[in-house]
């Protein structure tokens, strides 16, 4: 048997080809790629004083915090677009009924899930590789280590994989395709703005209650924030963003319990794991037992 075959099943093959076939891949990655380098070049724009407000010039600094944005974007970019791709890949099959006749080959259900969840996050891959060469515009000005690049996709790629996991699962779990990826839209909303709120909710109530008394060195309430991947993606590059976040009143130097990527990864994975698990669980119909 050819490595090709090894690697690529019958399902998977299927799915690339069909992804790959159709206007609509080509597009998409155009409106991506067009996205980006418009927020690439209009923070050039404004930062060199496209607007009479800005210094004339582009220096380290400003091509590290023009990283800090783009990464920051693009992250909300695949926020946007990995439910999309996911949360109607197995419901959609459903509604085409053409489920239970995959479900007759020799295929497994491990092989049919994680076959669709690979072919689904390789187009974002795809995308994600793509806008390389927006961030080359970054080390031409400095500022900017590879190793933090790399970090930083390697990060996209584990939030794909948690989204794209959950968006499998309620594909799963849902028999109607809009009701999946409402709810997955839903579970994504909560772990970038519900988290961020709840940390903001948690904070104003632990500071009001120790007022007027000496506060301990951090809260408790900086572990939600870990939840957050936008907050876990900054603090990768600055690691006092964590110090700050778990600081309750005043300040302090003391090193924070723990970064909070250092909270995402671990419990993010996990769960991930555990959604792929239930959607190979759940993908084959049930028989009823009898009483």
């Amino acid at each position: 048997m050819k490595w090709q075959q090894r690697l690529i099943n019958p399902v998977l093959d299927k799915e690339f080809r069909l992804r790959m076939r159709t206007i609509r891949s080509p597009i998409a990655l155009l409106v991506y790629l067009l996205a980006i380098g418009l927020m690439a070049f209009g923070y050039i724009y404004v930062t060199m004083g496209g607007f009479g407000n800005g210094s004339p010039g582009f220096n380290p600094e400003n091509s590290r915090v023009m990283f800090y944005f783009l990464s920051c974007a693009q992250l909300g970019l695949i926020a946007f677009m990995t439910p999309g791709l996911t949360a109607g890949i197995v419901s959609g099959e459903r509604e085409k009924q053409t489920l239970n006749m995959l479900l007759t080959t020799q295929q497994s259900s491990t092989t049919i899930i994680v076959s669709k969840l690979v072919s689904s996050l390789s187009f974002m891959l795809l995308v994600i590789v793509a806008t390389m060469p927006v961030y080359s515009i970054v080390f031409l000005f400095g500022g900017i280590s590879p190793s933090q690049l790399i970090k930083v996709f390697l990060f996209y790629l584990f939030i794909m994989f948690v989204l794209g996991a959950f968006g499998i699962m309620f594909s799963t779990l849902f028999k109607k395709t809009v009701i999946s990826i409402i709810v997955t839209y839903g579970f994504t909303l909560f772990i970038f703005a519900g988290t961020g709120m709840l940390y903001l909710f948690f904070m104003e109530v632990m500071q009001r209650a120790y007022r007027g008394t000496t506060p301990p060195s951090y809260s408790w309430a900086g572990y939600i924030l870990g939840f957050n991947p936008a907050a876990a993606l900054l603090s990768l590059f600055e690691p006092g963003i964590s110090r700050s976040v778990f600081r309750v009143t005043g300040s302090n130097n003391a090193q924070p319990p723990v970064e909070l990527w250092e909270v995402c990864v671990p419990v993010y994975a996990v769960l991930a794991v555990a959604a792929v698990w239930i959607s190979i669980r759940y993908i084959r119909p049930r028989l009823k037992k009898r009483s």
